[in-house]
């Protein structure tokens, strides 16, 4: 589209041929925009089977041979656009005599009903004109004299740009109107005002609403909801923590970010906590309202829809902050920037973010199976060769649930996040390890997983795990396959870097690039 407007901006800069004059004086040019759209049209008549060549023919013919002025009928009775289509496709309807049109009173109209909108004839012409050339001075003009050609074309530009302005404003004072709807509604869920500013603090605080708006209605689907709360490992490892610390939440101010159902909220009302806000831009927040209503939680439990970014809390400082961010290799999703915008804009003093601490791990896998299944594959599809589609599937990372056995290496921590501290940019990293070969076989991936615990202050400490040598969780294990597997042996050390960054393109997925024995690949999260 760039392309065209260029070149249609380069065509009036020029001169183009083809951009009529305005100013034309030749006759023929006056003549040929009077004419345009009106060649070989066929008007028929609504009181009778004459067909006229124009609209304004047909109009006239009305009055002469029927005693019926159109135009008058339209001012009689104020009619607007869809009130003249209706009366037009009544009289062609109800094949009425012309007279007692004119006897029609003011107030009560025979047309006045919606199933005259359906258009009798298809393509009608009469149902093509604006009602407002049937009005006032403009009604004198449907037939002008050949002399009077010019001065109608001018006067027609004219009413069309104030048309134009007229819509113009309505559409601002429509923005306007849907902007303060929104502000309003958010007042009313929310009890918070709303401030559009936007953060310094990362690429995805700064993404619109319409950028990031796919993420968050994947996040209006029950569906998701259902997932994580049957997630006993999470769930369970959430409700513990706070049920089982109930001093570090009692008479506190906590923020959930990200509250989804309101489940964690809920949990901390029930430890102690004073007051919860739960904060959440998806539309589960509407049914988070009446889930925490229903459980009369409603005086403890405060909820905002909006993203963190772009509200104002109803304090100036919470005392805990709580929420379950992690993604697929803990960062897909980026959801921690928002908790870390929140830590820094609202968190007092000494305040804590649960959970507080997490790893990230890496260990090599040796399934060969399953790397013929992935990669071999495509050596011979039916007996075709589409070597071709491993550049295209070896650099989509897999989310799977990875048996236990396929593990050949100790597993290598590559990342500590302390929640309470760690930055943005810290969350783009590169970093060397080395995987502790425990087989002799063949590596043929390599897999990602992290760790997540609530330590601090707490007396009664609580941690789970995504490895592959846990209970299975909904988040499973993130797979980066090798196009060409590693011989390696027990004891043997794999040396291998790791670099993690968030794509350009959408800052809520992932980039990792793996060099391993001289190899190279970059994998995608999204």
């Amino acid at each position: 589209m760039a392309a065209h407007a260029a070149q249609r901006d380069d065509q009036l800069c020029n001169g183009d041929d083809d951009v009529p004059e305005l100013y034309n004086s030749d006759d023929e040019a006056w003549n040929s925009m009077e004419d345009e759209g009106s060649d070989h049209v066929s008007v028929p008549c609504v009181f009778c089977d004459r067909n006229l060549g124009s609209v304004a023919e047909t109009l006239q013919h009305c009055k002469a041979d029927h005693g019926v002025y159109i135009p008058e009928l339209v001012n009689k009775h104020s009619l607007d656009d869809y009130g003249y289509i209706k009366m037009i496709n009544y009289i062609r309807v109800s094949k009425c005599p012309a007279e007692s049109l004119l006897m029609v009173p003011n107030g009560s109209l025979p047309w006045d009903n919606d199933e005259y909108m359906k258009p009798v004839l298809p393509d009608d012409p009469l149902l093509q004109i604006d009602v407002e050339e049937l009005s006032g001075p403009t009604a004198m003009m449907l037939s002008p004299s050949t002399d009077d050609q010019a001065s109608v074309l001018l006067h027609r530009a004219r009413q069309a740009e104030d048309r134009a302005q007229r819509a113009e404003e309505a559409l601002a004072q429509a923005v306007e109107d849907l902007n303060k709807l929104k502000l309003l509604a958010q007042g009313l869920v929310l009890d918070a005002d709303t401030n559009r500013g936007r953060s310094s603090l990362g690429p995805v605080a700064e993404l619109r609403d319409d950028e990031d708006e796919a993420y968050f209605s994947s996040y209006g689907h029950y569906s998701i909801h259902e997932e994580m709360l049957k997630d006993r490992v999470r769930t369970d490892s959430y409700r513990d923590f706070m049920y089982n610390n109930m001093d570090v939440f009692k008479d506190k101010v906590v923020l959930d970010v990200g509250c989804g159902t309101g489940i964690l909220s809920m949990f901390a009302a029930k430890a102690g906590a004073r007051k919860v806000i739960a904060v959440d831009q998806s539309e589960i927040i509407y049914q988070a309202i009446d889930i925490v209503r229903s459980n009369q939680l409603e005086d403890t439990i405060t909820l905002i829809k909006g993203r963190i970014e772009e509200i104002n809390l109803p304090v100036e400082k919470v005392d805990i902050i709580i929420s379950e961010w992690m993604g697929y290799f803990l960062l897909f999703e980026s959801m921690l920037d928002s908790v870390i915008y929140a830590r820094d804009r609202y968190l007092a003093p000494d305040g804590l973010v649960f959970p507080d601490r997490c790893n990230i791990s890496l260990a090599a896998v040796g399934d060969v199976q399953k790397h013929n299944e992935r990669v071999a594959f495509w050596d011979d599809v039916y007996g075709f060769h589409m070597t071709c589609m491993k550049k295209a599937v070896v650099p989509e990372a897999v989310v799977e649930v990875l048996k236990p056995e396929t593990v050949i290496s100790e597993p290598a921590v590559i990342k500590t996040i302390d929640c309470g501290t760690v930055t943005v940019p810290a969350l783009e990293f590169s970093v060397d390890f080395t995987l502790k070969i425990t087989l002799d076989t063949f590596c043929t991936a390599i897999v990602g997983y992290f760790d997540i615990f609530f330590d601090m202050r707490c007396r009664n400490k609580v941690e789970f795990s995504t490895s592959p040598n846990c209970p299975k969780t909904h988040w499973k294990q993130t797979v980066f396959i090798l196009e060409n597997p590693i011989s390696v042996k027990a004891g043997e050390e794999l040396q291998g870097q790791i670099t993690v960054h968030k794509n350009i393109k959408d800052p809520r997925a992932l980039l990792i690039t793996l060099d391993l024995s001289g190899r190279r690949q970059t994998y995608s999260l999204q």
